[in-house]
């Protein structure tokens, strides 16, 4: 995914493009042709609204951030494909973003509708909702939003609602997209099989009117309390006209928080249909308005169940804390007498399905699904109710009334009425923003009338603009088409570059981004198949067929013990392994948190390359934890990354020390003589060839697992060093640590270049890279005769019942029949472990040795459990 140029990387943007880096690398090596691109997705907020505060065009600040960053970036050691650099601002991009537009429009697909939204006061644009936060103030500014009508544009993204959802069994096999992912992408698409039912509201003057309600849960209609409608419900806006205190309450709406459990009783009650049905005397029911009832479901009315639905059961108790409620469906196979209980007896609503209980009348007996059918097909027969099915998704509004996004390429003409921008007229180029704009609000395309001023293309009199411009979204739901053939000035990108390289083979990006702009990538990727720009399948038109999508990262934060303030790294005494609060002498308060400035916890990526190295904390990011989980940055433990990468320096400096007899590096695999090879060769073969299995498994297949595949060169390392080169046959030694570095290369690359040059500037073998990637540095059958004759064993060794390493042992030469043998056994499997690397550290460093109080051999050394 590509970066927003806010003028410096995050530790975020390190991770995801090391892991990207890795697996391009990696591809390039085994043969693949890879294109490995990025760009900037450079429209937005941040920077119009920085420009402006400094009296500066967005163009020239966003381009500075540009530059800044594309040096950070390749200070990271990233193989990026600079040629096909873009940037979302340049209007050789957004002229295909606004050519997408009116394709879009002409096939009816882009449109203006009145609608009521989420309005920033003081950025003075319109928001989506999740770009408000829980206590209704916008994502950027921190103002209370406002909701209003306006007329906007929006895409038809609904008309795609079927494909969306069911290719997502596609991206589910073989696990192509996380679970999560997929999941949350169901959830917002929200498909709902139920019954539409139709209720009576009569006002105090007994009118009444039909109003339908959408439910999931017909079997639950016995248990309705209430009724609820969405606050911008037409019959709520017609009583709030003469309602003052219900205007107050609907102007509070932005302010409301999704969970809340407000709402305004209105002067209306409600009849369930099940009395017409039965042909009993109706119990009028509350209507009340509330916030969390949305607009667009169903048709804004919503049926309260405080016994089956734990909203509802939360809304009731807070409105109606004595009034009783019925339990309609139970788990008990049988049901007595009434289940009518005081509400504030019920601290939990039952939401699984089960069997109608007694207070259901002719239904009393029947399961949840057979009844709610047979109550709809009765209810059904009266015209009271129907099968139906509802979509949480909605039409995607892409207006944005800012200056610094793409143009949007309509022209309003008092004659014509809605004209299209010609193709050949494209780009509708932004007017460049002067200093005389420091300081204003609003959108500052509304007072260019120069540019605003035109005429129309259908009649040639006078015309407007329109100033509206995109959702950024709308720029990132396309630009990675466009990287295969970014430099095309006449077509999106052409058919032959998009049958290569389209759809991309493996998207990594943060999870974050799980819903929105996957999702409209996905429709947008759909559309350009749908119009043959993209050649696919039915059920597979999707754009990103491998979902990588990593954890956060988060800092080290230290806060007051006392106030729970987070502290500055000036506030704090650090002396070794001890800080304290230097105002108070306390001990602070140590947690992970997300990356902020108010958290005083983020870090520099570029001061912490040139602190440690590019490589080494490529290395320690991807060691640090598994792709997909928080990364919790603590920059105290890159020492054990570093002592690694010395000790791999030394065995290439010990190899060419041996020059003379070594000689250059082979460029094809050696033909070993087995009867000739060490019982030291063997082993390192051996160790050599399962650790390049497991990292070319691990590359290929399994890269939320880049941390394993750390560990496992380390293992190798270690194994090498405990040997020593010079205790190995000269083939043995160079195969094995040029496997080693080759291995490296994707993770390190800088570093195992360098040792490349170092291990072969006698030879004729160029960049490490230019190499070819095997998973074998011996042949199947050496393998087999090596195990055979190998003379030493892998060894679990277990510190309190908890496998904490492995290590490579001898082999027992005896049936261990005896006591004595079974003791000598016991000692020469804990004189190996001690003798390595990782023994002597968990063994002797981080437990006390003297202090174990058993020792178990198991397997003749197989398993070694040490209790302290």
């Amino acid at each position: 995914m590509f970066a927003y140029p806010s003028g410096s990387l995050h530790m975020g943007h390190l991770r995801v493009y090391t892991i990207s880096d890795v697996i391009a690398r990696y591809r390039r090596m085994r043969g693949d042709r890879v294109l490995h691109p990025t760009g900037w997705d450079a429209f937005g907020l941040p920077a119009e609204n920085a420009a402006i505060e400094r009296g500066i065009d967005p163009a020239v600040w966003t381009e500075d951030n540009i530059a800044k960053m594309k040096q950070q970036l390749k200070g990271m050691n990233t193989s990026f494909d600079w040629d096909a650099e873009i940037s979302t601002c340049s209007p050789s991009f957004y002229k295909h973003t606004q050519s997408i537009f009116l394709k879009l429009f002409n096939r009816g697909l882009a449109y203006q509708a009145e609608a009521l939204v989420n309005y920033d006061p003081v950025d003075k644009t319109v928001l989506a909702n999740e770009q408000v936060d829980s206590n209704g103030r916008s994502w950027r500014s921190g103002a209370l939003v406002q909701q209003i009508n306006l007329r906007q544009w929006f895409f038809r993204i609904t008309h795609y609602k079927e494909a969306l959802l069911r290719d997502l069994d596609y991206l589910s096999e073989g696990g192509k997209w996380p679970e999560r992912v997929l999941s949350q992408q169901r959830n917002w698409i929200g498909r709902s099989i139920g019954a539409r039912i139709q209720f009576t509201i009569e006002d105090e003057h007994d009118n009444s009117r039909p109003i339908h309600v959408f439910t999931t849960r017909p079997d639950t209609l016995f248990g309705v309390k209430y009724l609820a409608l969405s606050m911008s419900h037409p019959l709520v806006l017609q009583l709030a006209a003469n309602s003052p205190e219900l205007r107050r309450f609907i102007d509070r709406r932005a302010s409301f928080t999704p969970d809340t459990k407000e709402g305004f009783e209105l002067p209306l009650r409600a009849i369930n249909p099940l009395s017409q049905l039965l042909d009993i005397e109706p119990e009028p029911l509350p209507v009340y308005t509330a916030p969390y009832v949305l607009e667009d479901y169903g048709e804004g009315a919503v049926m309260g169940v405080p016994g089956h639905d734990t909203r509802d059961l939360g809304f009731w108790k807070l409105h109606r804390p004595a009034d009783p409620i019925e339990l309609v469906v139970s788990p008990q196979e049988s049901q007595t007498g009434n289940t009518r209980t005081l509400s504030k007896d019920l601290q939990e609503a039952y939401t699984s399905h089960g069997i109608l209980t007694s207070v259901c009348g002719p239904y009393a007996g029947l399961k949840s699904t057979e009844a709610g059918l047979k109550i709809v097909e009765d209810l059904n027969k009266k015209s009271l109710a129907e099968p139906f099915e509802t979509w949480r998704l909605r039409d995607w509004l892409v207006s944005r009334q800012r200056y610094w996004g793409t143009p949007i390429p309509i022209i309003h003409c008092s004659s014509c009425g809605t004209v299209p921008v010609p193709q050949e007229d494209l780009p509708v180029v932004l007017p460049r923003l002067d200093s005389s704009y420091k300081g204003q609000s609003g959108n500052p395309l509304d007072k260019i009338d120069d540019w605003v001023n035109c005429n129309c293309p259908k009649c040639g009199g006078a015309a407007r603009r329109e100033t509206d411009t995109m959702d950024t979204f709308v720029d990132s739901s396309w630009y990675f088409a466009r990287f295969p053939d970014s430099q095309n000035e006449i077509e999106l990108f052409s058919r032959d570059s998009a049958a290569k390289m389209l759809p991309v083979d493996t998207y990594v990006g943060g999870v974050e981004h799980a819903i929105l702009h996957l999702l409209y990538a996905r429709f947008v990727y759909k559309f350009l198949c749908s119009e043959g720009l993209v050649s696919g399948d039915e059920g597979n038109r999707e754009p990103f067929q491998r979902l990588v999508a990593q954890g956060m990262v988060h800092g080290k934060t230290h806060s007051d013990p006392d106030t729970g303030r987070f502290l500055l790294p000036s506030e704090l005494d650090i002396n070794d392994d001890t800080v304290v609060v230097k105002a108070t002498g306390k001990t602070p308060n140590v947690t992970f948190e997300k990356m902020s400035k108010s958290k005083h916890n983020g870090v520099d990526p570029s001061v912490a390359i040139e602190k440690f190295g590019a490589d080494a904390l490529r290395a320690h990011i991807l060691f640090a934890a598994p792709v997909s989980e928080v990364l919790q940055w603590d920059e105290e433990k890159i020492v054990g990354i570093q002592r690694w990468l010395g000790r791999v320096s030394r065995l290439v400096s010990n190899l060419v020390v041996q020059r003379s007899v070594y000689g250059g590096i082979e460029s094809t695999m050696p033909s070993y003589n087995l009867d000739k090879l060490t019982d030291h060769d063997a082993h390192v073969l051996l160790l050599t060839q399962a650790t390049r299995k497991n990292i070319s498994h691990t590359f290929e297949n399994d890269v939320y697992s880049l941390n394993t595949a750390i560990s496992d060169l380390i293992k190798l390392t270690n194994g090498l060093h405990d040997i020593g080169v010079e205790s190995l046959t000269a083939a043995v030694a160079q195969q094995s640590i040029s496997a080693l570095l080759k291995m490296m290369a994707p993770i390190t690359p800088a570093f195992a270049e360098e040792c490349w040059e170092d291990l072969t500037k006698y030879g004729s073998v160029g960049s490490i890279f230019e190499t070819s990637w095997t998973a074998h540095i011996i042949t199947s059958e050496q393998e087999t005769a090596l195990q055979r004759r190998q003379k030493s064993i892998t060894c679990a060794v277990q510190i309190n019942g908890k496998l904490r390493f492995t290590a490579q042992i001898p082999s027992s030469q005896s049936g261990n029949a005896t006591a004595s043998d079974k003791a000598a056994r016991e000692a020469e499997v804990l004189q190996a472990v001690l003798a390595t690397e990782d023994g002597r550290v968990w063994l002797t460093e981080r437990n006390d040795w003297d202090k174990r109080k058993r020792v178990v051999v198991v397997g003749n050394g197989k398993v070694l459990n040490i209790v302290f």
